[in-house]
């Protein structure tokens, strides 16, 4: 009996180490390649903001979010998420304000500021792109959080691509990326498990 069940042991040792070994490439390979095109929209998933200032890692998700719209890649830009308890204003406003800054008109921006959590950002662009009329959207945020982004968004109805932040302090030196990698893998498997709605964020509220 001891040694059937160190076995069974072993192999689901062996089986877990495989399906992360599996995932870690899926991540990478997503993370890597960028699928700008013409779009709908541009959406970009909110991190932390401090008093309507973005946070290094939101404001390099911005810059390359703008520069996908002043390409002409969507005419329309969605900034996301919501406010931690005791901030004064949310991820989306702070965006709004940067963009409106470097010059994107008012009009051709969208809010969903209610979102907590990645899941929760996405669900509430769902319905504003089914108000709206949207169905197909580039999504900006870290190399990392890609994949888990594009799946979300997809499972959303939503015809979705990626253009990941191609340098930017989540992606800084390899602690950050260690450290990003094994959120997202933690993530995914709660997601993937059918509990998506439990899913911490790592890179600000929503991880974007």
């Amino acid at each position: 009996m001891v040694r059937h069940l160190t076995r069974l042991a072993a192999a689901a040792i062996l089986g877990s180490v495989l399906v992360a070994a599996l995932m870690t490439y899926r991540i990478w390979d997503q993370g890597g390649r960028d699928e700008r095109r013409s779009a709908d929209a541009i959406v970009i998933l909110g991190a932390a903001q401090y008093d309507g200032r973005p946070s290094p890692v939101f404001e390099a998700r911005l810059a390359h979010a703008v520069d996908l719209y002043t390409a002409g890649v969507a005419p329309i830009l969605v900034v996301t998420g919501g406010k931690a308890a005791g901030d004064r204003t949310t991820e989306a406003a702070a965006a709004r304000a940067w963009a409106i800054a470097r010059g994107v008109p008012d009009s051709a921006i969208l809010s969903e500021d209610r979102g907590r959590t990645t899941l929760e950002s996405l669900d509430n662009v769902r319905e504003l792109f089914r108000t709206r009329g949207l169905s197909s959207a580039v999504f900006v945020s870290d190399r990392t959080h890609m994949l888990r982004v594009l799946r979300i968004a997809t499972d959303q109805g939503i015809e979705a691509w990626g253009s990941p932040v191609p340098a930017g302090p989540a992606d800084a030196d390899s602690g950050t990326r260690a450290e990003a990698l094994l959120h997202e893998l933690g993530a995914l498997a709660v997601y993937f498990l059918g509990a998506g709605h439990l899913v911490l964020d790592g890179a600000g509220t929503s991880g974007g």
